[in-house]
């Protein structure tokens, strides 16, 4: 069972950075494809970025430009970077493990618990 945990959340204001980190516990990290979704409340589960095993980005378009994925298979460890952040960014994100890159949710079975990320205008 792989076992995900998300930190680095809090408040932040429009037009400010911050950086997510998503620690893993399954020793196969690196053969994984990894990603990041975010759930506001009231709302569905929101794919914002994966990255494949090979280091292929994909962003969804509400991100792409302001956001950063990157890995550490070494930790092993997943980054969120955000920057120019927007109140519209405000969600609960959730990093997950699987075998391909995908923006469907249900394409993934292992989930953190998430980090809460707060953006006031």
């Amino acid at each position: 069972q792989v076992q995900l945990a998300e930190s680095g959340g809090g408040l932040a204001q429009a037009g400010t950075s911050l950086r997510l980190s998503c620690t893993v516990s399954n020793q196969t990290f690196s053969k994984a494809a990894m990603a990041w979704f975010r759930q506001a409340p009231g709302k569905e589960r929101e794919f914002v970025a994966a990255q494949t095993r090979d280091n292929i980005t994909m962003y969804s378009d509400a991100v792409r430009g302001r956001f950063i994925i990157s890995r550490d298979n070494s930790k092993p460890a997943v980054y969120l970077q955000m920057n120019n952040l927007k109140p519209e960014d405000t969600a609960s994100y959730l990093c997950t493990v699987g075998q391909f890159a995908s923006r469907w949710s249900r394409h993934y079975a292992n989930w953190g618990r998430g980090t809460q990320v707060t953006v006031s205008s």
